[in-house]
């Protein structure tokens, strides 16, 4: 039988308005910036034969990268993405020496408001445009409030401080795999609060592909969309998405958001 949503005015302006995002995604990259995923090696910030005392000098390496893609947002694509991929194995190796603490810390550095800055895509995004689609040039911000019980996730798209579409909802994290687990139960589009059923976000992302088929798929099991986190600071955010993709954010002050 079909989802009531199907037929909800409001639930399809959702739809819509993510789809408009997505062509003025597309519309609005630069060809400059787009990285064909049959690119030349990329440089490396992790040294083979480092031993595990090294990988937090290595961490810092791989982060002045992205600090400075956050400060300057004109770092080459390929070194921002080899950064990415780099960090995301020494912070693997650190969970593994520190799994007292690691991912406890991302955690808790996590909570705040943060704007989406460089993503590859999912891996269905990478394959349909023959390219990883790398500095975001819309505005997009993601809030977490790891304090509260249970912990909130608040995801939104703007045109200067103006919300066109917000997504809110709860997530769990994982402290042995730093994998973060989300489910959106209410979008507001335009000022107008629509509720959702358990799995209606990822349908609604995924029709736009803003979001990952492999959302629906989880929904499907009853299994939430999810990021494995890789690190957060006082500066930046990384993860990597459940449709395969690398993210960095950049922190936000709340008044600026």
């Amino acid at each position: 039988m079909a989802s009531m949503y199907r037929y909800n005015p409001l639930f399809l302006m959702a739809i819509a308005a993510i789809t408009l995002l997505d062509c003025t995604t597309n519309a609005f990259q630069n060809p400059s910036q787009l990285v064909h995923a049959a690119s030349c090696r990329r440089p490396s910030f992790v040294t083979r034969s480092a031993a595990v005392s090294d990988y937090d000098t290595q961490i810092a390496s791989a982060e002045e990268v992205l600090y400075r893609t956050a400060e300057t947002k004109a770092e080459d694509p390929e070194l921002v993405l080899s950064a990415l991929e780099d960090l995301e194995k020494l912070m693997r190796t650190k969970r593994k020496a520190e799994p007292k603490t690691a991912a406890a810390k991302v955690l808790e550095n996590m909570d705040g408001t943060w704007r989406l800055l460089f993503t590859t895509g999912t891996k269905k995004t990478q394959e349909k445009y023959n390219t990883r689609i790398n500095y975001f040039p819309i505005k997009a911000i993601q809030s977490f409030k790891v304090k509260e019980t249970p912990m909130q996730i608040e995801n939104g798209i703007y045109i200067g401080d103006f919300s066109l579409i917000k997504f809110f909802g709860t997530f769990e994290f994982d402290l042995i795999k730093s994998k973060l687990e989300f489910d959106f139960d209410e979008i507001v589009v335009l000022g107008i609060k629509v509720p959702l059923k358990k799995g209606e976000a990822a349908k609604i992302g995924a029709s736009s592909g803003l979001g990952s088929e492999s959302n629906v798929k989880n929904a499907q099991k009853d299994k939430a969309a999810f990021f494995n986190w890789i690190s957060a600071d006082d500066k930046i955010a990384t993860a990597r998405g459940g449709g395969g993709g690398l993210a960095l954010w950049t922190r936000v002050i709340e008044e600026q958001k």
